[in-house]
C-alpha cells in the first residue's frame, strides 16, 4: 500500500503523467455521457423484458463488448465491436494474403500503421451492416418502432402509404448513420487514449462499460436481499475472490523454455554463451475466442428469431422449435464451451508461428538445450504450445459458462459472476498497472 501511494504521489507531481491520467478520465467520461443518449423510438419496457429473457443472455454478452451501450440502445450501441471484428478479420486475412502478413510482421511500425488503417476502413461497412441487422431484429422483437423492414419497398410503391413508408425509411437511415458514426467516434476516442493517455484505449472503453454496470447490478442485489440467504451471500463472496485469484494466476501463468546463445569469438573477445528463456503464456489467445464463439452462437439465434415471425407456417414452426432448443441452458452451455475451446486452438494457430520463432532463434545463434535447431525446434515448440493451449482453452471455456454455473448453483441470477467481464476487467487492470509502472520507472530515471 505504501508503494502504491508513493507511485500515485509521483504521478500527480509529474505534469506529463498527470495530464495523461486526466486525459483518460475525460475521454471515458465523454464516452459514458454519449452511451446514455438513446436512439429514437425505443420501448424501454420491452427492452428490459428482452434482457431478462433467455435471448437477452446473448445481448448481455454483446453489451459487454459494446461498453454497455447496447443495453440502453444508445447512439454507441455497437461500441468498438465493429473495429474489433475488423481487426480479427484482418488478422485472419494474413493467413490468406502473404502481402498482408509481410506488412504486419516485417514492415515495422509503418506497416502496422497501414494495417491498422485498413482495419478502420473495414470497420465502417461492418458497422453499417451490424446496425441494420440489430435494428431489424429489435423491430421484430417490438423494442423499437422506427426500424427498416423489407415491406418498406412495397409500401413505398403504394400511393396510400408512400409518405409514411418514406418517413420511416428516412428515420431508419438516419438511425443507421448515427449508430455508425457513434461507433467510429468511439473507435477514435480509443485510439486517442492509446496515443495520449495510458493503456490500450479499446480495452479501457470496454472496461469502463463493465465497471459502469456494477452499481446497477449491486442495486438489484440490494433490493432482492433475503436475510435467509446470508450464508449463500458469504459463500458467493468467497467463490468470487477465489475465481478472481484464479483468473489472475492463469492470466499471468507462463511456461518458460530455456534458450542458450552460442559463444562467438571476435578478435580477443567472446560474445554470447548466455542463457535465457522463451516465455509461452498459458492463455495465448486472451478473450478473442470468446468473441468468436459468441458471434457463432448469436447468429443462429438471431436468424431463428427473425424467421419465427414468417408467414410460412412450416418455417415459422421449425424456427420456434430451434429457438427453444438454443434457449436451453444445457445446450447453450455445451456449445459455448466447445466453440471457445476450438476457437482458442484456431486463434493460437493464427497468431503463434513456431516455424518463425525457430527461424529467429537460429538466426540469432540461439538454441534450446537438447533440441536441434530448425525443424526439430519448431516441432518441440509446437508440442509445448499445443499442451498449453489445452489448459488455456478449458480455462476460457469455464470462464465463458461461469455465469450459467453460478446461476444453476445459487438459483439466483443476481449472484452469477460474469466470467467474460471478469476476465476483461482483471486483464485490463493488470496491463494498466504494468504500463503505469513503466511510465513511473522512466520518470524516476
Amino acid at each position: 500500500m505504501k508503494n502504491f501511494w508513493s507511485k500515485w504521489k509521483l504521478i500527480m507531481s509529474d505534469k506529463i503523467l498527470r495530464n495523461r491520467v486526466f486525459f483518460v478520465l475525460v475521454m471515458l467520461a465523454l464516452f459514458r455521457l454519449a452511451a446514455n443518449v438513446p436512439i429514437p423510438g425505443v420501448d424501454k419496457a420491452a427492452l428490459n423484458t428482452l434482457f431478462n429473457s433467455s435471448t437477452g443472455q446473448f445481448f448481455g454478452l454483446l453489451s459487454v463488448f459494446s461498453g454497455g451501450g447496447l443495453q440502453t440502445l444508445s447512439i454507441m450501441m455497437l461500441g468498438v465491436g465493429p473495429y474489433i471484428t475488423a481487426s480479427i478479420i484482418m488478422q485472419l486475412f494474413t493467413m490468406i494474403f502473404p502481402k498482408l502478413k509481410e506488412m504486419y510482421q516485417e514492415d515495422g511500425a509503418a506497416g502496422r500503421r497501414r494495417f491498422a488503417q485498413y482495419s478502420r476502413m473495414l470497420a465502417v461497412p461492418l458497422a453499417v451492416l451490424q446496425s441494420l441487422g440489430f435494428l431489424v431484429l429489435l423491430k421484430n422483437q417490438g423494442i423499437i418502432t422506427t426500424a427498416f423492414s423489407p415491406s418498406l419497398i412495397i409500401d413505398t410503391l403504394s400511393s396510400q402509404r408512400a409518405l409514411a413508408a418514406l418517413n420511416m425509411f428516412a428515420t431508419q437511415t438516419s438511425s443507421i448513420f448515427v449508430i455508425t458514426a457513434g461507433s467510429m467516434l468511439l473507435m477514435w476516442i480509443g485510439e486517442l487514449i492509446s496515443e495520449f493517455g495510458i493503456g490500450n484505449g479499446v480495452s479501457l472503453i470496454i472496461f469502463a462499460g463493465i465497471v459502469a454496470s456494477i452499481p446497477q447490478a449491486a442495486s438489484r442485489l440490494f433490493y432482492s436481499f433475503d436475510p435467509s440467504q446470508i450464508p449463500t451471500y458469504i459463500a458467493f463472496l468467497f467463490v468470487a475472490l477465489v475465481i478472481i485469484a484464479g483468473v489472475v494466476f492463469i492470466t499471468e501463468a507462463e511456461r518458460p523454455i530455456p534458450v542458450t546463445y552460442a559463444k562467438r569469438i571476435r578478435g580477443n573477445k567472446v560474445y554470447g554463451g548466455t542463457s535465457t528463456y522463451l516465455p509461452l503464456r498459458l492463455n495465448q489467445a486472451g478473450v478473442i475466442p470468446i468473441i468468436f464463439a459468441l458471434s457463432i452462437l448469436l447468429f443462429p439465434q438471431m436468424l431463428v428469431t427473425f424467421l419465427s415471425n414468417s408467414g410460412i407456417q412450416l418455417l415459422a414452426g421449425v424456427s420456434r422449435w430451434l429457438s427453444a432448443f438454443l434457449a436451453n441452458q444445457l445446450v447453450y452451455g455445451f456449445f459455448y464451451f466447445v466453440l471457445v475451446v476450438l476457437f482458442t486452438y484456431f486463434y493460437t494457430a493464427v497468431t503463434f508461428d513456431p516455424d518463425q520463432i525457430a527461424e529467429n532463434l537460429q538466426k540469432g545463434g540461439a538454441f534450446i538445450p537438447g533440441v536441434r535447431p530448425g525443424n526439430p525446434t519448431s516441432e518441440y515448440i509446437g508440442k509445448v504450445i499445443t499442451r498449453l493451449t489445452l489448459f488455456g482453452s478449458c480455462f476460457l471455456g469455464l470462464i465463458a459458462i461461469l455465469p450459467l454455473i453460478m446461476t444453476a448453483i445459487t438459483g439466483n441470477a443476481s449472484l452469477s459472476i460474469g466470467g467474460t467481464a471478469l476476465l476483461i476487467v482483471v486483464s485490463v487492470i493488470m496491463e494498466l498497472v504494468k504500463q503505469i509502472d513503466a511510465q513511473v520507472s522512466m520518470r524516476e530515471y
